[in-house]
């Protein structure tokens, strides 16, 4: 009979049935799916466990491809990600800069980071890198000091601040607030 799957299934249906209620992830249940009704009997052809599946009846196909040429160790393994693209900034280095940013100095700028970069480790990373790392996965600030201006007297700061420091004791006669209130004419 055409399209009937010819297959020797080594495993008994109570072992698949076991190792089917085991299975952790839904790649390896629909397999081990497939290999239990062809063990039992209740689908016979590709097409027909494709459609119980909503997978293509190619698809099917390689599965069984697997089982029949590296048996259940290869049927059920699954495509290892290589992961993407490298980091720009090795593990290595972070853990440095994570070190630095905890000291008092710190750094002035991103700029003052992209450089310390360029010179200790030879990485040319962009700012808009170095911002994003910085900021939000290390969650660091910067040591950036308020502004003052070049004009500012530092004696007359530090008097002010020393004054600024002793307590004061509240004279206040008013304890009722007083508000204006107004007339809408009609």
């Amino acid at each position: 009979m055409s399209g009937v799957v010819k297959i020797e299934i080594s495993e008994s249906a109570e072992a698949l049935k076991i190792v089917l209620k085991n299975a952790k992830t839904p790649q390896e249940k629909e397999r081990l799916q497939t290999l239990y009704w062809l063990k039992t009997k209740t689908i016979t052809t590709v097409t027909q466990i494709a459609r119980m599946l909503g997978r293509n009846r190619v698809t099917v196909q390689k599965w069984l491809h697997k089982y029949r040429t590296g048996g259940m160790s290869v049927f059920l393994e699954q495509k290892q990600n290589p992961g993407g693209r490298p980091r720009s900034i090795p593990v290595e280095v972070i853990e440095k800069l994570k070190e630095e940013l905890q000291k008092p100095e710190g750094f002035q700028s991103y700029g003052e980071i992209q450089q310390w970069l360029a010179t200790c480790f030879e990485l040319n990373v962009p700012y808009r890198t170095v911002h994003g790392l910085v900021r939000y996965k290390l969650k660091s600030k910067l040591k950036v000091p308020r502004p003052q201006h070049i004009k500012q007297n530092v004696e007359s700061r530090e008097n002010f601040k020393k004054a600024d420091a002793t307590p004061r004791r509240r004279t206040g006669t008013r304890t009722k607030k007083t508000f204006r209130t107004y007339r809408r004419e009609n």
